[in-house]
């Protein structure tokens, strides 16, 4: 039998790159409510909670079928407020209601690909590693090489990273020449609460990677992201979690 596990879903009000983008309409239905979806039909999942500042936002996630259990306070739900804070909020606010849980799984709605599927394969790989993790996080391989990054210095600049003593230079080698860097994205992380009640952490010391497929690791960060994520869909590049509730709309 599976640890009790709860799927979290942050949804703060305040957006300043794409406005609204949790309760924005892709394909039908706001953003949330794929997030909600994956997680609602992964077999991992005994709960799903929507952590929100917004009632407006808490009203759509219930529609969806996910609880809100208390709104998130105003001080944690800033662009700047660390994921810990409100992790601990709604943890906690289950524990009052005598609902305790040994993993949960972070699950941001700026990932809307991330399928039921996506989920139930990451616990598998957790779960697999029984005591030796504390978390699991979902990664790829970068794009932009931190080896071909720079820091300004003055007039000058110099690069992020220590160059090796032999020549050439990172920031001068291909690309396929330089060390493997992955870079995480924000489909899902998994940790264990006592990563959260012991060491004040949302993922621990312990983390392994999660390698997501194709478009389950997308996410909508910037306004032509989510035209990005449009033609994904209409060319059948990429496929939502099927939503079973009528659409609803922001008030």
């Amino acid at each position: 039998m599976n640890p009790a596990a709860v799927g979290l879903v942050p949804a703060r009000a305040g957006s300043e790159r794409v406005t609204n983008k949790n309760i924005r309409p892709l394909a039908g239905h706001p953003l949330i409510a794929y997030s909600i979806a994956a997680a609602r039909q992964s077999s991992c999942l005994q709960a799903v909670v929507v952590s929100t500042d917004s009632p407006d936002i808490a009203r759509i996630a219930e529609h969806y079928g996910a609880e809100v259990p208390d709104l998130r306070p105003a001080e944690m739900a800033t662009s700047t407020s660390p994921d810990i804070e409100w992790v601990r909020h709604a943890l906690e606010g289950l524990e009052r209601r005598e609902r305790r849980f040994e993993l949960f799984s972070i699950l941001r709605p700026t990932s809307p690909f991330r399928t039921a599927e996506t989920v139930d394969r990451a616990f598998a790989a957790l779960l697999a590693l029984d005591d030796r993790a504390d978390s699991i996080r979902a990664v790829e391989k970068c794009r932009q090489h931190p080896g071909k990054m720079w820091v300004l210095d003055g007039d000058l600049m110099r690069p992020l990273l220590p160059q090796p003593d032999e020549p050439p230079p990172l920031h001068s080698r291909q690309y396929q020449a330089l060390p493997p860097v992955y870079a995480q994205n924000s489909s899902l992380e998994i940790a264990w609460t006592r990563a959260v009640s012991e060491q004040g952490s949302i993922s621990g010391e312990r983390v392994v990677p999660f390698f997501t497929e194709g478009a389950e690791g997308f996410s909508i960060d910037y306004e032509e992201d989510w035209e990005t994520a449009q033609r994904l869909i209409a060319t059948g590049q990429a496929s939502l979690p099927q939503v079973e509730e009528a659409p609803v709309e922001a008030a």
